[in-house]
Protein backbone atom coordinates (compact mmCIF):
# COMPACT_ATOMS: atom_id res chain seq x y z
CA UNK A 1 0.00 0.00 0.00
CA UNK A 2 1.26 3.12 -0.96
CA UNK A 3 2.35 5.95 1.53
CA UNK A 4 0.53 9.05 2.32
CA UNK A 5 1.70 11.37 -0.49
CA UNK A 6 3.36 14.31 0.96
CA UNK A 7 0.70 17.33 1.58
CA UNK A 8 -1.20 17.97 -1.26
CA UNK A 9 -2.49 21.31 -0.71
CA UNK A 10 0.00 23.47 0.57
CA UNK A 11 -1.70 26.54 2.51
CA UNK A 12 -1.05 30.09 1.02
CA UNK A 13 1.13 32.19 2.09
CA UNK A 14 1.09 36.00 2.15
CA UNK A 15 3.15 36.01 -1.01
CA UNK A 16 0.70 34.06 -2.82
CA UNK A 17 -2.42 36.14 -1.34
CA UNK A 18 -1.43 39.48 -3.49
CA UNK A 19 -1.36 39.48 -7.04
CA UNK A 20 2.57 39.07 -7.66
CA UNK A 21 2.05 35.12 -7.81
CA UNK A 22 5.20 33.33 -7.29
CA UNK A 23 5.08 30.60 -9.40
CA UNK A 24 5.97 26.82 -7.61
CA UNK A 25 8.14 24.02 -8.59
CA UNK A 26 6.87 20.14 -9.76
CA UNK A 27 4.86 18.58 -7.35
CA UNK A 28 6.15 15.57 -5.67
CA UNK A 29 7.87 13.10 -7.34
CA UNK A 30 6.21 10.22 -9.02
CA UNK A 31 8.86 7.88 -7.33
CA UNK A 32 8.34 9.44 -4.29
CA UNK A 33 5.06 8.45 -3.67
CA UNK A 34 5.49 5.22 -4.74
CA UNK A 35 7.76 4.26 -2.36
CA UNK A 36 7.68 3.40 1.74
CA UNK A 37 5.08 1.02 3.25
CA UNK A 38 4.84 -2.29 2.74
CA UNK A 39 2.23 -3.80 -0.18
CA UNK A 40 -0.78 -5.35 1.38
CA UNK A 41 -0.95 -8.83 1.97
CA UNK A 42 -3.36 -9.43 -0.79
CA UNK A 43 -1.27 -10.72 -4.46
CA UNK A 44 -3.10 -10.82 -7.11
CA UNK A 45 -3.81 -15.40 -6.98
CA UNK A 46 -2.10 -17.28 -10.28
CA UNK A 47 -4.02 -20.49 -11.23
CA UNK A 48 -2.00 -22.94 -11.05
CA UNK A 49 -3.63 -25.03 -14.13
CA UNK A 50 -1.45 -24.60 -17.29
CA UNK A 51 -4.43 -23.94 -18.57
CA UNK A 52 -4.53 -20.12 -17.73
CA UNK A 53 -0.79 -19.64 -19.86
CA UNK A 54 -1.46 -17.48 -22.56
CA UNK A 55 -0.10 -20.57 -24.97
CA UNK A 56 -1.33 -18.31 -28.09
CA UNK A 57 0.81 -15.39 -27.52
CA UNK A 58 3.67 -17.97 -26.32
CA UNK A 59 3.50 -19.39 -29.64
CA UNK A 60 3.03 -16.79 -31.54
CA UNK A 61 6.02 -14.50 -30.18
CA UNK A 62 8.05 -17.19 -31.79
CA UNK A 63 6.43 -18.39 -34.58
CA UNK A 64 8.30 -16.03 -36.94
CA UNK A 65 11.55 -17.79 -36.06
CA UNK A 66 9.94 -21.08 -35.68
CA UNK A 67 8.90 -20.68 -39.51
CA UNK A 68 12.58 -19.87 -40.93
CA UNK A 69 13.93 -22.40 -38.84
CA UNK A 70 11.45 -24.90 -40.40
CA UNK A 71 12.16 -23.69 -43.91
CA UNK A 72 15.74 -24.34 -43.00
CA UNK A 73 15.53 -27.69 -41.61
CA UNK A 74 13.30 -28.72 -44.62
CA UNK A 75 15.85 -27.66 -46.94
CA UNK A 76 18.63 -29.75 -44.96
CA UNK A 77 16.23 -32.35 -45.19
CA UNK A 78 15.97 -32.60 -48.83
CA UNK A 79 19.50 -32.39 -49.24
CA UNK A 80 19.91 -34.84 -46.68
CA UNK A 81 17.55 -37.14 -48.86
CA UNK A 82 19.55 -36.46 -51.69
CA UNK A 83 23.23 -37.25 -50.08
CA UNK A 84 21.67 -40.36 -48.79
CA UNK A 85 20.00 -41.60 -52.20
CA UNK A 86 24.02 -40.72 -53.54
CA UNK A 87 25.62 -43.06 -51.17
CA UNK A 88 28.00 -41.99 -48.14
CA UNK A 89 30.78 -43.32 -50.30
CA UNK A 90 30.55 -40.59 -53.65
CA UNK A 91 31.14 -37.30 -50.64
CA UNK A 92 34.33 -35.61 -51.38
CA UNK A 93 32.68 -32.16 -50.64
CA UNK A 94 34.31 -30.68 -53.77
CA UNK A 95 32.97 -27.55 -55.62
CA UNK A 96 32.24 -30.55 -57.99
CA UNK A 97 29.89 -32.67 -55.84
CA UNK A 98 28.10 -29.36 -54.23
CA UNK A 99 27.27 -28.47 -57.93
CA UNK A 100 25.99 -31.78 -58.05
CA UNK A 101 23.73 -31.46 -54.83
CA UNK A 102 22.35 -28.73 -56.02
CA UNK A 103 21.51 -29.96 -59.17
CA UNK A 104 20.16 -33.10 -57.83
CA UNK A 105 17.88 -30.48 -55.78
CA UNK A 106 16.67 -28.43 -58.08
CA UNK A 107 15.34 -31.31 -60.32
CA UNK A 108 13.71 -32.57 -56.95
CA UNK A 109 11.82 -29.75 -57.02
CA UNK A 110 11.15 -29.97 -61.01
CA UNK A 111 9.66 -33.16 -60.11
CA UNK A 112 7.56 -32.06 -57.44
CA UNK A 113 6.03 -29.63 -59.68
CA UNK A 114 5.67 -32.28 -62.45
CA UNK A 115 4.06 -34.57 -59.90
CA UNK A 116 2.21 -32.14 -58.73
CA UNK A 117 0.74 -31.30 -62.53
CA UNK A 118 -0.12 -35.62 -62.67
CA UNK A 119 -1.65 -36.18 -59.47
CA UNK A 120 1.01 -37.98 -58.70
CA UNK A 121 1.44 -36.35 -54.93
CA UNK A 122 4.55 -36.07 -52.82
CA UNK A 123 5.75 -39.43 -53.28
CA UNK A 124 9.59 -38.36 -54.45
CA UNK A 125 9.91 -37.34 -50.89
CA UNK A 126 10.86 -38.68 -47.25
CA UNK A 127 8.56 -39.46 -44.49
CA UNK A 128 10.72 -36.59 -42.58
CA UNK A 129 10.49 -34.03 -45.58
CA UNK A 130 6.78 -34.40 -45.38
CA UNK A 131 6.18 -34.02 -42.16
CA UNK A 132 8.27 -31.27 -41.71
CA UNK A 133 6.82 -29.25 -45.25
CA UNK A 134 2.88 -30.40 -43.09
CA UNK A 135 4.37 -28.43 -39.78
CA UNK A 136 5.60 -25.41 -41.91
CA UNK A 137 2.42 -24.64 -44.04
CA UNK A 138 0.16 -25.15 -40.10
CA UNK A 139 2.70 -22.16 -38.97
CA UNK A 140 1.94 -19.79 -42.22
CA UNK A 141 -1.47 -20.24 -42.27
CA UNK A 142 -1.38 -19.36 -37.93
CA UNK A 143 0.32 -16.24 -39.23
CA UNK A 144 -1.64 -15.26 -41.60
CA UNK A 145 -5.21 -15.95 -39.80
CA UNK A 146 -4.70 -13.51 -37.41
CA UNK A 147 -1.88 -10.20 -36.91
CA UNK A 148 -1.36 -9.58 -33.60
CA UNK A 149 -0.90 -5.67 -32.50
CA UNK A 150 2.49 -4.77 -30.48
CA UNK A 151 2.69 -1.67 -28.96
CA UNK A 152 6.65 -0.94 -29.87
CA UNK A 153 6.70 2.01 -27.41
CA UNK A 154 4.50 5.29 -26.21
CA UNK A 155 5.64 8.59 -24.54
CA UNK A 156 3.15 11.62 -22.26
CA UNK A 157 3.88 15.02 -22.29
CA UNK A 158 6.15 16.78 -19.52
CA UNK A 159 4.66 20.08 -19.60
CA UNK A 160 7.57 22.64 -19.10
CA UNK A 161 7.64 24.59 -15.43
CA UNK A 162 6.02 28.02 -16.86
CA UNK A 163 2.69 25.83 -17.43
CA UNK A 164 1.95 24.50 -14.11
CA UNK A 165 -0.19 25.98 -11.76
CA UNK A 166 -1.37 25.85 -7.94
CA UNK A 167 -4.73 25.92 -7.08
CA UNK A 168 -4.18 29.80 -5.51
CA UNK A 169 -2.91 30.34 -8.96
CA UNK A 170 -5.96 28.60 -10.54
CA UNK A 171 -8.02 30.67 -8.65
CA UNK A 172 -6.48 33.85 -9.41
CA UNK A 173 -6.63 33.50 -13.11
CA UNK A 174 -10.19 32.82 -13.02
CA UNK A 175 -10.40 36.41 -10.42
CA UNK A 176 -8.07 38.38 -13.26
CA UNK A 177 -10.79 37.06 -15.58
CA UNK A 178 -13.12 39.44 -14.20
CA UNK A 179 -16.44 37.58 -15.24
CA UNK A 180 -17.20 35.32 -12.37
CA UNK A 181 -18.53 36.17 -9.20
CA UNK A 182 -17.43 35.58 -5.80
CA UNK A 183 -20.36 32.75 -5.57
CA UNK A 184 -18.46 31.22 -8.33
CA UNK A 185 -15.39 31.60 -7.40
CA UNK A 186 -16.41 29.75 -3.98
CA UNK A 187 -17.46 27.24 -6.10
CA UNK A 188 -14.55 26.59 -7.38
CA UNK A 189 -12.18 26.86 -4.40
CA UNK A 190 -14.23 23.95 -2.75
CA UNK A 191 -14.57 22.12 -6.34
CA UNK A 192 -10.47 22.69 -6.39
CA UNK A 193 -10.25 21.23 -2.94
CA UNK A 194 -11.46 17.92 -3.20
CA UNK A 195 -10.72 17.21 -6.67
CA UNK A 196 -7.93 14.86 -6.11
CA UNK A 197 -5.50 17.60 -7.94
CA UNK A 198 -2.28 18.82 -6.97
CA UNK A 199 -0.77 21.90 -7.04
CA UNK A 200 1.24 22.09 -10.09
CA UNK A 201 -0.75 20.80 -12.89
CA UNK A 202 -0.50 22.59 -15.93
CA UNK A 203 -2.56 24.81 -18.17
CA UNK A 204 -1.61 26.30 -21.63
CA UNK A 205 0.35 29.51 -21.78
CA UNK A 206 -2.63 30.97 -23.60
CA UNK A 207 -4.16 31.20 -20.11
CA UNK A 208 -1.42 31.17 -17.71
CA UNK A 209 -0.37 34.77 -19.06
CA UNK A 210 -2.98 36.11 -17.10
CA UNK A 211 -0.58 36.05 -13.99
CA UNK A 212 1.89 38.02 -15.70
CA UNK A 213 -0.35 40.91 -15.29
CA UNK A 214 -3.66 41.50 -14.15
CA UNK A 215 -4.83 43.31 -16.85
CA UNK A 216 -4.09 40.93 -19.72
CA UNK A 217 -6.67 38.29 -20.60
CA UNK A 218 -6.99 35.08 -21.44
CA UNK A 219 -5.76 34.33 -24.99
CA UNK A 220 -8.61 31.61 -26.41
CA UNK A 221 -7.60 32.69 -30.49
CA UNK A 222 -7.24 29.82 -33.07
CA UNK A 223 -3.75 30.62 -33.11
CA UNK A 224 -2.72 30.11 -29.12
CA UNK A 225 -4.20 26.70 -29.41
CA UNK A 226 -2.86 25.89 -32.58
CA UNK A 227 0.61 26.69 -30.79
CA UNK A 228 -0.69 24.35 -27.46
CA UNK A 229 -1.47 21.49 -30.53
CA UNK A 230 1.91 21.83 -31.96
CA UNK A 231 3.80 22.09 -28.79
CA UNK A 232 1.90 18.96 -26.89
CA UNK A 233 1.75 16.63 -30.19
CA UNK A 234 5.24 17.25 -31.92
CA UNK A 235 7.03 16.70 -28.27
CA UNK A 236 4.79 13.26 -28.09
CA UNK A 237 4.97 11.96 -31.63
CA UNK A 238 9.04 12.46 -31.91
CA UNK A 239 9.58 10.69 -28.34
CA UNK A 240 7.24 7.99 -28.96
CA UNK A 241 8.74 7.32 -32.35
CA UNK A 242 12.49 7.56 -30.95
CA UNK A 243 11.80 4.88 -28.38
CA UNK A 244 9.83 2.60 -31.03
CA UNK A 245 13.22 2.91 -33.25
CA UNK A 246 10.99 3.95 -36.06
CA UNK A 247 11.32 6.68 -38.41
CA UNK A 248 8.49 8.81 -39.59
CA UNK A 249 8.44 7.37 -43.13
CA UNK A 250 7.47 4.15 -41.83
CA UNK A 251 4.12 4.98 -40.89
CA UNK A 252 0.80 3.76 -42.55
CA UNK A 253 -1.69 5.03 -39.94
CA UNK A 254 -1.67 8.25 -38.36
CA UNK A 255 -4.89 8.77 -35.92
CA UNK A 256 -5.17 11.82 -33.85
CA UNK A 257 -8.08 12.06 -31.32
CA UNK A 258 -9.09 15.86 -30.11
CA UNK A 259 -12.81 16.46 -28.95
CA UNK A 260 -12.74 20.00 -28.79
CA UNK A 261 -10.40 21.36 -31.07
CA UNK A 262 -10.99 20.30 -34.68
CA UNK A 263 -8.95 23.45 -37.33
CA UNK A 264 -8.34 23.26 -41.00
CA UNK A 265 -5.64 22.05 -42.28
CA UNK A 266 -6.05 19.06 -39.51
CA UNK A 267 -3.93 17.83 -36.49
CA UNK A 268 -3.22 15.07 -38.95
CA UNK A 269 -1.57 17.36 -41.17
CA UNK A 270 0.21 18.74 -38.87
CA UNK A 271 1.88 16.24 -37.74
CA UNK A 272 2.72 14.66 -41.35
CA UNK A 273 3.70 18.27 -42.43
CA UNK A 274 6.08 18.71 -39.40
CA UNK A 275 7.74 15.30 -39.47
CA UNK A 276 7.85 14.87 -43.16
CA UNK A 277 5.68 11.55 -43.63
CA UNK A 278 4.82 9.49 -46.64
CA UNK A 279 1.79 11.18 -49.07
CA UNK A 280 -0.05 7.63 -48.78
CA UNK A 281 0.17 7.85 -45.08
CA UNK A 282 -3.73 7.07 -43.95
CA UNK A 283 -5.14 9.71 -41.57
CA UNK A 284 -8.01 9.92 -39.21
CA UNK A 285 -9.06 12.94 -36.88
CA UNK A 286 -11.65 11.59 -34.36
CA UNK A 287 -13.34 14.22 -32.25
CA UNK A 288 -16.08 14.43 -29.86
CA UNK A 289 -15.58 11.37 -28.31
CA UNK A 290 -14.43 12.60 -25.00
CA UNK A 291 -11.88 10.82 -22.19
CA UNK A 292 -12.62 7.57 -23.46
CA UNK A 293 -11.46 8.32 -27.50
CA UNK A 294 -7.43 6.71 -26.64
CA UNK A 295 -9.10 3.76 -26.24
CA UNK A 296 -11.00 3.92 -29.91
CA UNK A 297 -8.49 5.08 -31.66
CA UNK A 298 -6.20 2.31 -30.57
CA UNK A 299 -9.38 -0.03 -31.27
CA UNK A 300 -9.38 1.53 -34.99
CA UNK A 301 -5.68 1.29 -35.13
CA UNK A 302 -6.34 -2.40 -34.56
CA UNK A 303 -8.93 -3.32 -37.19
CA UNK A 304 -6.44 -1.34 -39.63
CA UNK A 305 -3.41 -3.29 -39.07
CA UNK A 306 -5.20 -6.75 -38.49
CA UNK A 307 -7.11 -6.13 -42.28
CA UNK A 308 -3.96 -4.92 -44.03
CA UNK A 309 -3.02 -7.39 -46.13
CA UNK A 310 1.28 -6.29 -45.59
CA UNK A 311 3.21 -5.42 -42.01
CA UNK A 312 2.20 -2.24 -41.00
CA UNK A 313 2.76 0.61 -38.33
CA UNK A 314 0.21 2.85 -36.89
CA UNK A 315 0.75 5.77 -34.89
CA UNK A 316 -1.91 6.89 -32.17
CA UNK A 317 -2.00 10.37 -30.71
CA UNK A 318 -4.12 11.52 -28.01
CA UNK A 319 -4.88 14.97 -26.37
CA UNK A 320 -6.98 17.87 -25.60
CA UNK A 321 -6.29 21.46 -26.04
CA UNK A 322 -7.80 23.99 -23.36
CA UNK A 323 -7.02 26.72 -24.79
CA UNK A 324 -10.01 27.37 -26.60
CA UNK A 325 -12.35 26.08 -24.20
CA UNK A 326 -11.92 28.44 -21.39
CA UNK A 327 -15.06 28.40 -20.20
CA UNK A 328 -16.26 32.29 -18.81
CA UNK A 329 -19.70 31.73 -17.59
CA UNK A 330 -21.40 31.29 -13.79
CA UNK A 331 -23.21 28.19 -14.72
CA UNK A 332 -22.07 25.28 -12.18
CA UNK A 333 -22.48 22.74 -14.58
CA UNK A 334 -19.74 24.34 -16.92
CA UNK A 335 -17.66 25.65 -14.30
CA UNK A 336 -16.45 22.12 -12.87
CA UNK A 337 -14.11 21.94 -16.55
CA UNK A 338 -12.30 25.27 -15.28
CA UNK A 339 -11.19 22.89 -12.22
CA UNK A 340 -10.37 19.72 -13.23
CA UNK A 341 -9.32 19.28 -17.19
CA UNK A 342 -5.28 20.31 -17.40
CA UNK A 343 -2.98 19.78 -20.55
CA UNK A 344 -1.47 16.45 -21.33
CA UNK A 345 -1.17 14.43 -24.67
CA UNK A 346 0.60 10.79 -25.51
CA UNK A 347 1.62 8.96 -28.66
CA UNK A 348 1.87 5.24 -29.09
CA UNK A 349 3.44 3.15 -32.16
CA UNK A 350 1.65 0.68 -33.14
CA UNK A 351 3.24 -2.93 -35.18
CA UNK A 352 1.53 -5.60 -36.93
CA UNK A 353 4.47 -7.42 -37.71
CA UNK A 354 5.32 -10.72 -36.13
CA UNK A 355 9.17 -9.97 -35.75
CA UNK A 356 8.30 -6.93 -33.80
CA UNK A 357 7.32 -9.08 -30.85
CA UNK A 358 10.28 -9.07 -29.39
CA UNK A 359 11.30 -5.66 -29.06
CA UNK A 360 7.79 -4.48 -28.49
CA UNK A 361 6.75 -3.68 -24.90
CA UNK A 362 2.94 -4.73 -24.58
CA UNK A 363 0.98 -7.18 -26.78
CA UNK A 364 -2.71 -6.06 -27.20
CA UNK A 365 -5.06 -8.81 -26.09
CA UNK A 366 -8.44 -6.88 -25.84
CA UNK A 367 -10.59 -3.82 -26.62
CA UNK A 368 -14.20 -3.16 -25.64
CA UNK A 369 -16.27 -0.36 -26.30
CA UNK A 370 -19.78 0.09 -25.24
CA UNK A 371 -22.23 3.09 -26.22
CA UNK A 372 -24.53 3.78 -23.76
CA UNK A 373 -28.54 4.90 -24.71
CA UNK A 374 -30.91 6.98 -24.08
CA UNK A 375 -30.93 11.06 -23.82
CA UNK A 376 -29.24 10.69 -20.07
CA UNK A 377 -26.09 9.09 -21.34
CA UNK A 378 -26.24 11.59 -24.29
CA UNK A 379 -26.68 14.55 -22.35
CA UNK A 380 -24.28 13.94 -19.16
CA UNK A 381 -21.39 15.46 -20.86
CA UNK A 382 -22.88 18.24 -23.68
CA UNK A 383 -20.99 21.10 -25.16
CA UNK A 384 -23.26 23.84 -25.48
CA UNK A 385 -23.82 27.72 -24.05
CA UNK A 386 -25.14 29.01 -21.19
CA UNK A 387 -27.99 30.87 -20.76
CA UNK A 388 -25.52 34.10 -21.66
CA UNK A 389 -24.17 32.76 -24.67
CA UNK A 390 -20.85 31.18 -22.98
CA UNK A 391 -19.67 28.38 -24.56
CA UNK A 392 -18.57 25.63 -22.67
CA UNK A 393 -18.98 21.85 -21.98
CA UNK A 394 -21.64 21.32 -19.32
CA UNK A 395 -21.31 17.56 -16.72
CA UNK A 396 -24.42 16.56 -15.62
CA UNK A 397 -25.98 15.50 -12.39
CA UNK A 398 -26.29 12.52 -13.38
CA UNK A 399 -22.58 11.12 -15.16
CA UNK A 400 -21.62 8.76 -12.19
CA UNK A 401 -24.89 6.84 -12.45
CA UNK A 402 -24.60 6.55 -16.60
CA UNK A 403 -20.65 5.83 -16.15
CA UNK A 404 -22.06 3.34 -13.67
CA UNK A 405 -24.03 1.60 -16.04
CA UNK A 406 -21.78 1.57 -19.03
CA UNK A 407 -18.96 0.33 -16.82
CA UNK A 408 -20.93 -2.70 -16.05
CA UNK A 409 -22.18 -3.14 -19.36
CA UNK A 410 -18.41 -3.27 -20.68
CA UNK A 411 -17.07 -5.46 -18.45
CA UNK A 412 -20.08 -7.85 -18.99
CA UNK A 413 -18.47 -8.40 -22.51
CA UNK A 414 -14.94 -8.20 -21.39
CA UNK A 415 -14.96 -10.90 -18.39
CA UNK A 416 -15.08 -14.05 -20.31
CA UNK A 417 -12.22 -12.79 -21.67
CA UNK A 418 -10.38 -12.57 -19.21
CA UNK A 419 -11.45 -14.14 -16.33
CA UNK A 420 -10.36 -17.77 -15.33
CA UNK A 421 -13.19 -20.06 -15.28
CA UNK A 422 -14.18 -20.88 -11.72
CA UNK A 423 -15.12 -16.81 -11.70
CA UNK A 424 -17.01 -17.17 -14.72
CA UNK A 425 -19.11 -20.62 -13.23
CA UNK A 426 -19.73 -18.56 -10.09
CA UNK A 427 -21.34 -15.74 -12.73
CA UNK A 428 -23.41 -18.18 -14.12
CA UNK A 429 -24.07 -20.14 -10.80
CA UNK A 430 -25.00 -16.74 -9.23
CA UNK A 431 -27.33 -15.56 -12.21
CA UNK A 432 -29.33 -19.29 -12.36
CA UNK A 433 -29.75 -19.42 -8.50
CA UNK A 434 -31.41 -16.06 -8.99
CA UNK A 435 -33.73 -16.90 -11.63
CA UNK A 436 -34.62 -20.49 -9.95
CA UNK A 437 -35.87 -18.31 -6.73
CA UNK A 438 -37.52 -15.89 -8.82
CA UNK A 439 -39.18 -18.06 -10.33
CA UNK A 440 -40.12 -20.00 -6.68
CA UNK A 441 -41.59 -16.80 -5.73
CA UNK A 442 -43.66 -16.20 -8.41
CA UNK A 443 -45.07 -19.99 -8.01
CA UNK A 444 -45.44 -19.44 -4.22
CA UNK A 445 -47.49 -16.02 -4.90
CA UNK A 446 -49.60 -17.29 -7.71
CA UNK A 447 -50.85 -19.98 -5.48
CA UNK A 448 -51.27 -17.67 -2.41
CA UNK A 449 -48.53 -19.03 -0.48
CA UNK A 450 -47.07 -15.06 0.19
CA UNK A 451 -45.05 -16.63 3.50
CA UNK A 452 -43.41 -18.90 1.94
CA UNK A 453 -42.27 -16.78 -1.15
CA UNK A 454 -40.81 -14.31 1.73
CA UNK A 455 -38.59 -17.05 3.55
CA UNK A 456 -36.64 -17.71 -0.13
CA UNK A 457 -33.27 -16.38 0.26
CA UNK A 458 -32.38 -13.32 -1.37
CA UNK A 459 -29.36 -14.07 -3.88
CA UNK A 460 -27.12 -10.70 -4.62
CA UNK A 461 -25.63 -10.52 -8.15
CA UNK A 462 -21.81 -11.83 -8.16
CA UNK A 463 -19.13 -9.40 -8.60
CA UNK A 464 -16.19 -11.44 -10.05
CA UNK A 465 -13.01 -10.49 -8.58
CA UNK A 466 -11.04 -9.64 -11.65
CA UNK A 467 -7.98 -9.09 -9.74
CA UNK A 468 -7.97 -12.84 -10.33
CA UNK A 469 -7.59 -12.49 -14.35
CA UNK A 470 -5.87 -8.43 -14.23
CA UNK A 471 -2.04 -7.40 -12.58
CA UNK A 472 -2.79 -3.71 -12.53
CA UNK A 473 -5.75 -1.30 -13.58
CA UNK A 474 -5.39 2.02 -14.98
CA UNK A 475 -8.57 3.83 -14.17
CA UNK A 476 -9.20 7.27 -16.18
CA UNK A 477 -8.67 10.11 -13.79
CA UNK A 478 -11.65 11.68 -14.24
CA UNK A 479 -11.56 12.82 -10.63
CA UNK A 480 -10.90 11.53 -7.35
CA UNK A 481 -15.20 10.19 -6.91
CA UNK A 482 -14.57 8.36 -10.03
CA UNK A 483 -11.34 6.42 -8.83
CA UNK A 484 -13.18 5.69 -5.23
CA UNK A 485 -16.25 4.70 -6.86
CA UNK A 486 -14.59 1.81 -8.75
CA UNK A 487 -12.19 0.77 -6.21
CA UNK A 488 -15.23 0.14 -3.98
CA UNK A 489 -16.89 -1.39 -6.57
CA UNK A 490 -14.53 -3.86 -7.79
CA UNK A 491 -13.10 -4.41 -3.87
CA UNK A 492 -9.58 -3.13 -5.45
CA UNK A 493 -6.34 -2.81 -3.02
CA UNK A 494 -4.90 0.26 -2.64
CA UNK A 495 -1.69 -0.10 -4.73
CA UNK A 496 -4.23 -1.09 -7.50
CA UNK A 497 -5.59 2.84 -7.86
CA UNK A 498 -2.31 4.21 -6.64
CA UNK A 499 -0.93 5.17 -10.57
CA UNK A 500 -4.69 6.67 -10.84
CA UNK A 501 -4.28 8.64 -8.01
CA UNK A 502 -0.92 9.97 -8.86
CA UNK A 503 -2.20 10.90 -12.23
CA UNK A 504 -4.78 13.03 -10.87
CA UNK A 505 -2.55 14.47 -8.72
CA UNK A 506 0.92 15.43 -10.36
CA UNK A 507 -1.17 15.90 -13.90
CA UNK A 508 -4.94 16.13 -13.59
CA UNK A 509 -7.55 15.16 -15.68
CA UNK A 510 -5.73 15.24 -18.90
CA UNK A 511 -8.54 14.09 -20.57
CA UNK A 512 -8.25 10.74 -23.30
CA UNK A 513 -4.19 10.88 -22.14
CA UNK A 514 -4.65 10.21 -18.68
CA UNK A 515 -4.32 6.71 -18.90
CA UNK A 516 -1.49 6.15 -20.64
CA UNK A 517 0.22 8.71 -17.56
CA UNK A 518 -1.16 5.97 -15.42
CA UNK A 519 0.71 3.31 -17.15
CA UNK A 520 4.08 5.02 -17.67
CA UNK A 521 3.98 5.15 -13.61
CA UNK A 522 2.90 1.43 -13.04
CA UNK A 523 6.06 0.97 -15.78
CA UNK A 524 8.42 3.49 -14.10
CA UNK A 525 7.60 4.74 -10.69
CA UNK A 526 5.50 2.14 -8.77
CA UNK A 527 7.15 0.31 -6.15
CA UNK A 528 4.02 -1.07 -4.19
CA UNK A 529 2.87 -3.79 -7.36
CA UNK A 530 5.89 -3.79 -9.78
CA UNK A 531 4.56 -4.93 -13.70
CA UNK A 532 6.63 -8.06 -14.60
CA UNK A 533 6.72 -9.64 -17.58
CA UNK A 534 3.22 -11.69 -18.18
CA UNK A 535 1.44 -9.35 -16.55
CA UNK A 536 -1.65 -8.16 -17.95
CA UNK A 537 -2.77 -4.50 -17.50
CA UNK A 538 -6.71 -3.51 -18.03
CA UNK A 539 -7.11 0.28 -19.05
CA UNK A 540 -10.85 1.95 -18.85
CA UNK A 541 -11.90 4.96 -19.68
CA UNK A 542 -15.17 6.94 -19.98
CA UNK A 543 -16.43 9.36 -22.51
CA UNK A 544 -19.02 11.35 -23.83
CA UNK A 545 -21.94 10.15 -25.95
CA UNK A 546 -21.88 8.14 -23.35
CA UNK A 547 -19.10 5.57 -23.58
CA UNK A 548 -16.94 3.40 -21.77
CA UNK A 549 -14.03 1.59 -23.15
CA UNK A 550 -11.31 -1.12 -22.10
CA UNK A 551 -8.42 -2.48 -23.15
CA UNK A 552 -6.08 -5.51 -22.12
CA UNK A 553 -2.62 -5.74 -22.30
CA UNK A 554 0.20 -7.70 -22.36
CA UNK A 555 3.70 -6.61 -21.01
CA UNK A 556 6.29 -8.53 -22.84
Amino acid sequence: MPPQAHQLMPPMNDEQENHGLRRISSESSMSDAGMGGPPSEYRVRKSSLIGMIDWTHVLGTHLPLLTVGGILILFAQIVHQVVTERGPQDLDWSMETIQHIATEVSVLFVSLYESIVESRGFLIFSPAVKTTALVLVVMVWILRREKPVYLLSFSTFKPPESWKVSHAEVLEIMRRQKCFTEESLEFLRKILERSGTGQATAWPPGIVQCLDSPDKPADRSIEASRKEAETVIFDVVEKALRKANVKPKEIDYLIINCSLFSPTPSLCAMVINKFAMRSDVCTYNLSGMGCSASLISIDLAKQLLRSSPRNGKALVVSTEILTPNFYHGNDRGFLIQNTLFRCGGAAMVLSNSWFDGKRAWYKLLHTVRVQGTGEAAYQCVYEGEDANGERGVRLSKDIVKVAGKCMEKNFTMLGPSVLPLTEQALVVLSIAARFFLKQMSNFFKANKKEDLALKLPVVKPYVPDFKRGIDHFCIHAGGRAVIDGIEKNMKLETYHTEASRMTLMNYGNTSSSSIWYELEYIQEMQTTNPLKKGDRVLQVAFGSGFKCTSGVWLKL
